[in-house]
């Protein structure tokens, strides 16, 4: 759980009805609270715009920025862009939701944490697999994944069961 970041709190109690926009520095400090984070390093602009209205909140929250991590392919460093956004709704009511894209808030609640759902969009919005542009790997690490790879090889011996998962990996 993330010591509560002051920054990432929103008291909406004294908000007018309507649209209201907050805009965040998301950087390394940010995920020095998370305890298992990913992410060590970034640089990443990060946008609620907050809608409220008399029994419930709608947050559009919106990220833009680069990741620090290293490359599936060659280990080497590497900056990953990222971009990505998604919408909650935050009812006033005691009872919990099982609707992913509703949280509860309670009904006695007067302000907003948002960190939490900043972290949970920055880690949805990184890739699966994290590879430099083509031609920009490390060349000796290249050089030596090649060097040590299994050649595809017409081979009569290979269990037909097998044979079927030989392509899967050409991506």
């Amino acid at each position: 759980m993330a010591s509560r970041d002051r920054s990432f709190v929103i008291p909406f109690v004294g908000l007018k009805l309507g649209k209201h926009e907050f805009d965040f520095e998301i950087g390394d400090e940010f995920f020095e609270s998370y305890e298992y984070a990913v992410i060590q390093h970034a640089k990443i602009q990060g946008k609620l715009i907050l809608e409220k209205k008399e029994t419930m909140l709608i947050g559009e929250f919106f990220i833009k920025g680069t990741v620090e991590t290293t490359c599936d392919r060659c280990g080497g460093e590497m900056e990953l862009p990222i971009k990505g956004e998604f919408r909650l709704i935050f009812k006033f009511e005691d009872e919990d939701s099982e609707d992913e894209n509703l949280v509860s808030i309670g009904s006695d609640a007067y302000e907003l944490e948002t960190a939490d759902h900043f972290y949970e969009l920055i880690t949805i919005s990184l890739p699966s697999r994290s590879l430099h542009p083509e031609g920009e790997c490390d060349p000796d690490v290249i050089e030596k994944l090649e060097e040590h790879s299994v050649e595809d090889e017409d081979n009569d011996d290979i269990d037909p069961r097998w044979a079927a998962l030989k392509g899967l990996n050409k991506n």
